[in-house]
């Protein structure tokens, strides 16, 4: 039987205030526990939340990125349910009334772009955490996160692959770091996806029965969770068995999920309006300021690279890939650096040296302007694209400018039209086989020569002025 599989995304995405969303305690990560908490967040008689203008505004952000409905009006209501870090007996969300509502993510996989449309977003407090290490078989409460701000921001089930959800997932996390409303942390819990995974046979309308892969903090692990979950389904099925809705954890040292608890429906949280929070109302002159303050989106920004650097598709996707490195290619054209070399030398050489190192473009030591500098040695023939190369290595090791090392280790390439025809007399005169072979027709000849050309010059003949010669003279 063929199998259909059917995903939907909850992304927990933590805004970045500096106070929680209804109280004045600090969201700074890292703090001992429990020296972050208001009255409101531990729940004493009497507090009442305050709204967080900065956390609605980061929603009304999302919201109008992704062209979706930003309500005029959202109500917060209370979702019950017990658990020891949950010191109030309930949490603070948003159920029938979201803030946002609709809008579409576009995902690329592969050589194909999807639009997957979202359901919406709602804003939300989270709860405390639960620590179960060092506390000689207890558990401790850590109240540090409860009433931390998240956008709760939830996909339609129209993913059909593991691949499809880390490209909506990774889409997300570029967006929502790219405006600023989320610092992107996953190791510390800012970004945190639950997988919503189910199976059904190819060509049936009717979804089958969903599990929900609770907090995924990685790429990885989201797509080695889902694939798993996948398998267990299909195997579970065909021997017979059925699957319990239910809330799974993901394992990554045994690659498996395994069963937390059967999964709740909305009723079971009784949900109603919180009375201690009026409705949230949101005046059109907010939203126009909002709108007017957005940064260009990663979209609209491809379109333009790809107009005004003359750049490809794909290249002006990977350059957008975040803003900080959208803007190093930019500050690289800036520096004197021709556009499509930019592209190429930042995607190339600079991303496979921090790729290797396991740094990101931000921890880059050559900057822009040095790149840019490198680059437009090249384009004014001072040297040759190899011995570029070099001296990036050598500017990336001690710090030193293109010109310096240029001038300093003598690598300016050899232009001069009597010096390279010296060399490439010798090199015809010591390899008549080739100039045999290129003349019945072998291509990869001529560029043997050209080779040896660059080998009798040290590396500094230009290799241009070099074929140019070398076809003239045994053509």
């Amino acid at each position: 039987m063929k199998w259909e599989v059917v995903i939907g995304l909850e992304v927990h995405t933590q805004l970045t205030t500096k106070s929680k969303i209804f109280s004045p305690a600090s969201t700074a990560f890292g703090a001992a526990p429990n020296t972050q908490t208001a009255v409101v967040d531990i729940a004493l008689p009497g507090a009442l939340p305050v709204m967080n203008r900065a956390a609605v505004e980061r929603a009304i952000q999302f919201g109008l990125a992704i062209g979706a409905n930003v309500k005029r009006r959202s109500v917060f209501d209370r979702k019950n349910y017990f658990y020891p870090d949950l010191p109030k007996g309930y949490q603070i969300s948003q159920m029938d009334l979201p803030i946002v509502e609709g809008g579409v993510i576009t995902i690329q996989v592969g050589d194909e772009e999807r639009k997957i449309n979202l359901t919406r977003a709602h804003l939300e407090e989270d709860a405390g955490k639960s620590l179960h290490e060092d506390y000689q078989g207890m558990t401790g409460i850590d109240l540090n996160r409860a009433g931390t701000p998240l956008l709760e921001i939830v996909s339609e089930p129209e993913m059909r692959s593991s691949a499809e959800a880390v490209a909506y997932a990774r889409a997300l996390y570029e967006l929502v770091t790219w405006i600023g409303i989320c610092d992107g942390n996953m190791s510390e819990g800012s970004f945190r996806v639950d997988a919503n995974v189910s199976v059904r046979p190819a060509g049936q309308v009717e979804l089958g029965t969903r599990r929900e892969i609770k907090n995924l903090n990685s790429f990885k692990f989201l797509q080695q969770a889902i694939d798993y979950e996948i398998r267990w389904q299909i195997e579970t099925i065909e021997d017979g068995g059925r699957v319990v809705q239910g809330t799974v954890l993901f394992d990554p040292d045994k690659g498996e999920t395994r069963m937390m608890r059967s999964k709740e429906d909305a009723h079971d949280y009784r949900y109603f309006p919180d009375p201690d929070l009026p409705p949230l109302v949101i005046s059109e002159e907010w939203i126009a300021r909002v709108q007017s303050e957005l940064p260009e989106l990663p979209v609209a920004m491809q379109a333009r690279f790809i107009e005004q650097y003359g750049i490809s598709a794909y290249d002006a996707r990977m350059l957008t890939s975040s803003k900080i490195l959208a803007a190093y290619f930019e500050a690289t054209v800036a520096a004197g650096a021709d556009a499509k070399l930019a592209a190429n030398w930042i995607m190339g050489d600079i991303s496979a040296t921090l790729n290797r190192e396991e740094k990101t473009i931000a921890d880059c030591p050559i900057s822009a302007a040095a790149l840019g500098a490198l680059i437009a040695r090249i384009s004014d023939n001072t040297i040759n694209n190899k011995t570029a190369k070099d001296v990036l290595k050598k500017m990336w090791e001690s710090g030193d400018s293109a010109d310096v090392i240029i001038e300093r280790d003598g690598l300016k390439q050899e232009s001069d039209t009597g010096a390279i025809e010296a060399i490439v007399d010798t090199v015809l005169a010591a390899n008549p086989k080739a100039i045999e072979e290129y003349r019945s027709g072998k291509e990869k000849a001529l560029n043997a020569l050209v080779g040896q050309v660059m080998k009798g010059s040290g590396g500094k003949a230009n290799p241009a002025m070099a074929l140019e010669m070398l076809k003239k003279k045994v053509g």
